[in-house]
């Protein structure tokens, strides 16, 4: 794990460019627009996978000069393993589905390529504005663990072995920002492929200052579209092809395989997502942190917590419900 100093702010995170070279070079236009520097941005890994240019997005991020941890992909790519270690079920429509683009990265990446993979951090410990974050590819100590906003339990227990505020993980491809007992788990998203959510839009996350009129300790966390041009990145795949079926889900925003998915986010198939942001004062108390979600514009105390839900405030903080893409 590597340790970094106090982190300035904004800070963009988002994780999976996933060979995509579109929607790579997007973000990067959007961090220009933004005015956010390389070293303010964070990719929580897979950098290569489903997309048809594995090479030439390790060159671009390379390049970009952004910090990076490994993600199970350049774990398995940086020693030319026979697959890509994604934690799918064997014999399931994703393994099988895995098997052909991983072959068609395997072959493709430079030397050059292979080193740089293996020579990034498995996790990264930060100090953003006093609260103590930590970032990680899936799990904290599984690389490969897939772990989405409905898995209270898992959650809690990743979150409490991790000694941090606040984690930062990637894997599972699905935004969210979920705050349990008084910590956080911030997933920013995906930028390679769409969220499952009936559109092609990627996603990243922001993490700034909530502003001097908070708590100590405040930060505003994000999640946002990225829109890139979505037609090409497929037909890069197509032409490679890998896997058409991850063609397809570039453009319908819809995933070919749902196995890895809990009910509930198998439920939420094919409904849009809207930009969500929320204010989280980290510091301990009865309750946890007080928060306030800015999409929904009002401030969600513990005691209304309370009132509407017969409980603490662990809700899910993805409170502002997914619509029907029109």
């Amino acid at each position: 794990m590597t340790n970094l100093p106090s982190q300035a702010m904004p800070l963009l995170v988002f994780g999976g460019p996933y060979s995509n070279l579109q929607a790579t070079q997007a973000l990067m236009a959007e961090a220009r627009r933004l005015t956010i520097p390389p070293e303010q941005i964070i990719c929580t890994g897979d950098v290569v996978a489903y997309c048809g240019h594995p090479e030439e997005t390790v060159t671009a991020m390379r390049d970009w000069g952004v910090q990076v941890i490994q993600g199970n992909c350049e774990e398995q790519l940086a020693a030319a393993a026979a697959d890509c270690g994604c934690g799918f079920g064997a014999g399931s429509a994703c393994d099988r589905l895995a098997k052909s683009w991983y072959e068609f990265a395997n072959a493709r990446l430079s030397a050059q390529s292979r080193r740089w993979m293996g020579q990034l951090p498995r996790a990264l410990q930060l100090n953003i504005a006093g609260v103590r974050t930590r970032v990680v590819h899936g799990g904290v100590r599984q690389i490969n663990r897939f772990l989405f906003a409905s898995q209270t339990a898992e959650l809690k227990q990743e979150i409490e072995s991790s000694g941090s505020d606040l984690v930062i993980g990637g894997h599972c491809g699905i935004p969210f920002v979920r705050e349990i007992a008084g910590r956080v788990w911030f997933n920013p998203g995906v930028i390679g492929m769409p969220a499952n959510d009936g559109t092609p839009r990627g996603w990243y996350g922001l993490i700034e200052e909530a502003g001097s009129e908070r708590p100590a300790r405040s930060l505003k966390l994000s999640v946002h579209p990225l829109t890139y041009d979505h037609v090409t990145a497929a037909a890069a795949v197509r032409s490679a092809g890998c896997v058409t079926p991850y063609a397809e889900a570039l453009v319908t925003g819809l995933w070919p395989s749902l196995d890895v998915l809990p009910a509930t986010e198998r439920d939420a198939t094919g409904l849009r997502r809207d930009r969500q942001a929320q204010i989280v004062a980290f510091h301990q108390g009865e309750c946890g942190p007080a928060r306030h979600n800015l999409d929904r514009g009002h401030r969600s105390t513990c005691s209304a917590a309370r009132k509407r839900h017969g409980g603490p405030c662990h809700q899910p903080s993805s409170q502002v419900a997914p619509q029907r893409p029109r």
